[in-house]
């Protein structure tokens, strides 16, 4: 008789961790959301392609928004209260990411702007003719 080959599924491990830093990187094409901890270990994250949108719709406001509302549910699960928001990108889903963390519950301490800026570096895109 064949001896059947059981897995045991490992349970996440609940953290007990009050305060982090999220990190929302909202590019043209798409928003992504990251929380980790103070020393930068990450905690959750989601962005709007995970969530289920495809093609243009992952770079609406309204995505972001869905985005950062399950990347704050799973780090709320951990016990996270308070945030440092750092915003990076151009894209649309900035604001209401931002907004939809503050909604969540979260007591958001600081708001930076780490967008990088380049001294000349590569040459841009060419410009959209509509």
């Amino acid at each position: 008789m064949a001896k059947t080959d059981t897995t045991r599924v490992r349970r996440k491990e609940r953290k007990n961790i009050t305060s982090g830093v999220a990190h929302v990187n909202a590019s043209f094409n798409n928003t992504m959301i990251t929380i980790a901890d103070m020393q930068g270990n990450t905690i959750s994250w989601s962005s709007s392609g995970v969530m289920g949108f495809k093609g243009s719709r992952k770079s609406t406001p309204y995505a972001a928004q869905v985005a950062a509302e399950d990347a704050a549910k799973k780090a709320q699960e951990h016990g996270m209260k308070t945030l440092e928001v750092e915003v990076r990108g151009p894209g649309s889903g900035r604001e209401s990411a931002l907004r939809a963390l503050q909604a969540a519950g979260f007591n958001v301490t600081s708001i930076r702007d780490v967008t990088s800026i380049p001294h000349n570096g590569c040459r841009p895109r060419k410009r959209r003719r509509v």
